[in-house]
């Protein structure tokens, strides 16, 4: 079973895609810690591509979570047998960012690649963490249904629909799925 996990910041895609990755017993890929190197230096498409390409060949499955579709155009798209749209309200996800952020923070957390969460980093500059959010979840809103059309897509609104959807998965559904974006 190969998923993409995809939706703005804060949605819930890195916790839906470890939960699913454990479930089916495939490899777990976050494409975030595939594009941001040291000191925050993003990946070119290139060698986001060849990583992830890295990630997923010869994998009998895997469960990737992370957009990055102006990198990687339709390399995961193409090749998912389920795309799973976290498509939840700003509000949610907003608050979601604040309390993970503040909690990155105050404990000095490392992500990728030695990279920390800083204050500068969540709100100030062209890339900072909240206004990229509210711009994506717009963005993604205008782009994925178009997208993503004529591909096997569950849309989830709100994280009740997340966790429901979750609980009921089963992986043969994927191939019966009718619920489009």
């Amino acid at each position: 079973m190969r998923v993409l996990v995809i939706g703005g910041s804060g949605a819930g895609k890195s916790t839906l895609g470890r939960i699913l990755a454990r479930r089916l017993g495939v490899c777990y890929v976050e494409l975030d810690a595939l594009h941001h190197g040291p000191n925050w230096k993003p990946a070119t498409a290139q060698e986001l591509s060849a990583r992830v390409q890295g990630a997923i060949d010869g994998a009998s499955g895997w469960v990737v979570d992370g957009n990055y579709v102006s990198k990687l155009g339709t390399l995961l798209v193409d090749r998912a047998e389920l795309i799973v749209w976290l498509d939840l309200p700003l509000r949610t996800k907003l608050r979601r960012l604040a309390r993970r952020t503040s909690l990155r923070w105050l404990r000095n957390e490392e992500l990728w690649n030695g990279n920390r969460e800083t204050l500068k980093g969540a709100f100030w500059g062209s890339e900072a963490l909240f206004p990229w959010a509210i711009r994506s979840h717009f963005r993604l809103r205008r782009q994925l249904p178009e997208q993503l059309a004529g591909r096997p897509v569950v849309r989830l609104r709100s994280a009740r629909e997340a966790n429901k959807w979750l609980v009921e998965f089963r992986p043969e559904q994927a191939e019966l799925s009718d619920k489009q974006a």
